[in-house]
């Protein structure tokens, strides 16, 4: 009886999931839609929309159009059944983002960060006045958020609490959930920004309906989120997708990981102002950060010839790298997101020219090579995506 009951129980659960999944990727949906889409049969999607109307999970949204006969009623996600909150923790600012359970984004703010100072228990003041923040300017009571998502620059080792190895930032093993933890009731998720990206672009931007992705991001460092068979690839301890040191010229430039002639020393955003200082024969870039350099960048390649070379070589480069993802993964496609990648936009054509002239022909043509959809947002959305995952997969429980 109690082997029937748990078993019960769980095919109950794994239902819920399959429905809630599909009502929160792609609804509004009617009831014969989630019948068709899941496999699932009437009585049991009846039986578990009744379940989860009672719940207040979810909520009827109008009559379907109609060609005759009775109009069947659309379901969606209950906007204000929780919030969710993204952090992005990049290597210039913290921003940390408020979203309600539709992912309409109700509340944003910012913290800069000097590269000379990343320490982690600042890191960690920002992300949680960040959250006091936004939870005020939207009053949102505390226990109404399901859980926060924060991306993180570097190596996140998972396990009982994660583990922050960020190189660029000189975090060696911080223990950032710790940090964070010891001022928030919260639930936290941490993960690699790339890889929030990458979760991001697949479920709402440029990776739907792609099982074969990657996804590149480029700011001041460089990463990638490697998805195959619609599941994010982390190796045997979740540093997969450091994309940015792999070797592009050997005993080249010198990277800020200590390595040579790693890919981030020539296409992160500052190594490609140093490039660009370089190019001027040591003269500074105009601009008060690095975002702001960058687009001076863009700006004088309109007059300048040097700014147009280095602007070049920065294509040819990361085309270059492209290549090196799409012979070594096969992807049906490669979105290039971050800040970095956003403002070299332009440059787009010229990375898929020089991509071709690197990569084997027959992978070449099966891949589409693409901007992200979701903007400079995109780590801190993916990053409010985690605990809703988990919410999703364990069939809308709240632990």
């Amino acid at each position: 009886m109690e082997l029937a009951r748990a078993t019960n129980r769980s095919v109950r659960l794994r239902n819920r999931s399959a429905l809630l999944t599909k009502l929160f990727l792609d609804g509004p949906l009617t009831r014969q839609d989630l019948v068709r889409s899941t496999g699932l049969s009437q009585p049991a999607v009846s039986n578990v929309v009744a379940d989860m109307i009672d719940e207040g999970l979810v909520v009827e949204a109008g009559a379907a159009e109609s060609d005759g006969g009775r109009p069947s009623m659309l379901l969606r996600i209950a906007p204000r059944f929780a919030f969710l909150i993204g952090v992005d923790v990049g290597e210039t600012r913290v921003r940390v983002e408020l979203f309600d359970f539709a992912m309409t984004l109700l509340a944003s703010v910012e913290y800069p960060l000097d590269p000379a100072r990343t320490e982690p228990d600042l890191v960690a003041g920002h992300v949680l006045a960040g959250i006091e923040a936004v939870t005020g300017q939207a009053g949102v009571a505390p226990g109404d958020v399901l859980g926060v998502g924060i991306g993180v620059s570097g190596v996140v080792e998972q396990g009982a609490e994660a583990v922050v190895h960020a190189q660029a930032l000189g975090w060696d093993g911080v223990p950032l959930e710790r940090l964070i933890g010891a001022g928030t009731d919260l639930p936290l998720h941490i993960d690699n920004g790339a890889k929030t990206l990458g979760q991001a672009e697949m479920w709402f931007g440029a990776g739907r309906g792609a099982r074969h992705a990657v996804f590149a991001l480029v700011g001041s460092g460089v990463g990638a989120s490697v998805v195959t068979n619609g599941a994010t690839y982390r190796g045997a301890s979740s540093s997969a997708g450091e994309w940015g040191h792999t070797t592009l010229v050997y005993g080249g430039r010198v990277c800020r990981c200590g390595a040579r002639g790693c890919l981030e020393a020539y296409v992160g955003a500052e190594a490609i102002i140093d490039r660009y200082r370089e190019a001027r024969r040591g003269r500074p870039v105009p601009g008060e950060d690095e975002e702001s350099q960058i687009a001076a960048l863009v700006a004088a390649a309109e007059t300048s010839a040097t700014a147009r070379r280095v602007l070049e070589d920065t294509a040819g480069y990361l085309g270059a790298g492209v290549a090196n993802l799409i012979n070594l993964f096969n992807p049906e496609r490669v979105v290039l997101g971050g800040w970095a990648a956003m403002a070299l936009g332009d440059l787009l054509p010229a990375v898929r020219e020089a991509a071709g002239r690197q990569a084997l022909r027959q992978p070449y043509e099966q891949a589409s090579i693409e901007l992200c959809r979701l903007g400079v947002d995109a780590v801190a959305l993916g990053a409010a995506t985690l605990p809703i995952a988990r919410f999703l997969t364990e069939g809308g429980v709240r632990r």
